[in-house]
């Protein structure tokens, strides 16, 4: 693509970078990896190559992957369908074996691929490598019930998480790709909503930027217009009136906790675009939705 580009606009887009690479040195940007960028190979390759550029420029990338698409496919295979309860998937046992398989090996082992062919140094783990992401069992309260409580299976709550297992990866210039499964006090699995660790890790981790990649341009109000910044009260009314609903209430909930949790700045962004992630932490546009904090 940039071969069409004359020298004149590519010193431009250099010189408008300029800023954001000075500004974001050695800070850490986690980024939550999910949807279509995940399953269309060119939004896959353009992800590994935009990782390895902020590495080279001197930020510490930290990559959050989901997989659900790829765990439904595997639960087809075997008869099983997928269900939700407040956007978080019911973990049965047998599920719980399937989604460690997939996330903990398939897709994360795809991804550190990915960005090693790109030239950078991926590393991929689990909240079990290291013992650094500890849960417990989550009860969701009902939506039907006030006084009821959810057990939704080996669904896991983060209890605590170790950060130095990623800063060791980062004095060795290692880029971590992380699936979300924690570790219960007798070592048992549990599955963990991807938003939910990308958040909790950018605020153990003192996070320069959350980036939550998503399939819609960012959040939408209720005729489908794009928000570029929401605030905890829109928030609020939106989830009452049913504008957000699903897997996007965890984001949320995530990216506001990580907001008012002291990272700086949170963004839900379109991971339809190609090099997404370049265009919100590298230019003066950016290409989704400001999270913020009040």
């Amino acid at each position: 693509m940039t071969d069409t580009l004359s020298p004149a606009v590519k010193a431009a887009i250099l010189a408008e970078a300029l800023p954001y690479i000075r500004r974001f040195q050695d800070k850490t940007i986690v980024v939550k990896y999910g949807g279509n960028a995940m399953t269309d190979d060119k939004l896959k390759r353009c992800f590994a190559r935009d990782v390895v550029l902020l590495k080279l420029v001197g930020m510490n990338p930290v990559v959050v992957h989901g997989g659900g698409p790829q765990i439904d496919d595997l639960l087809k295979r075997v008869g099983k369908k997928g269900e939700f309860i407040q956007g978080m998937r019911v973990t049965d046992r047998e599920t719980m074996e399937i989604v460690e398989m997939v996330l903990g090996g398939q897709v994360n082992k795809e991804i550190v691929a990915l960005i090693n062919q790109a030239g950078g140094k991926a590393v991929g783990l689990t909240g079990k490598d290291g013992g650094f992401i500890r849960a417990r069992k989550l009860l969701m309260p009902s939506k039907d019930k006030a006084d009821e409580m959810l057990d939704i299976g080996a669904v896991g709550d983060i209890t605590a998480i170790d950060p130095s297992l990623i800063a060791f990866l980062d004095t060795g210039d290692f880029i971590p790709v992380i699936a979300p499964i924690g570790v219960g006090e007798s070592g048992e699995s549990y599955n963990i909503n991807a938003d939910v660790v990308a958040g909790k890790l950018a605020e153990i981790l003192k996070a320069e930027k959350l980036v939550l990649l998503t399939n819609t341009p960012g959040v939408l109000d209720k005729n489908g217009k794009l928000l570029t910044g929401i605030t905890p009260k829109q928030i609020d009314d939106m989830v009452a009136d049913g504008t957000l609903s699903g897997g996007m209430i965890p984001k949320i909930s995530s990216a506001l906790d990580a907001a008012r949790s002291g990272v700086k700045s949170v963004h839900i962004i379109d991971g339809r675009v190609e090099h997404a992630l370049l265009l919100e932490i590298l230019t003066d546009h950016g290409v989704g939705t400001l999270i913020k904090s009040k």
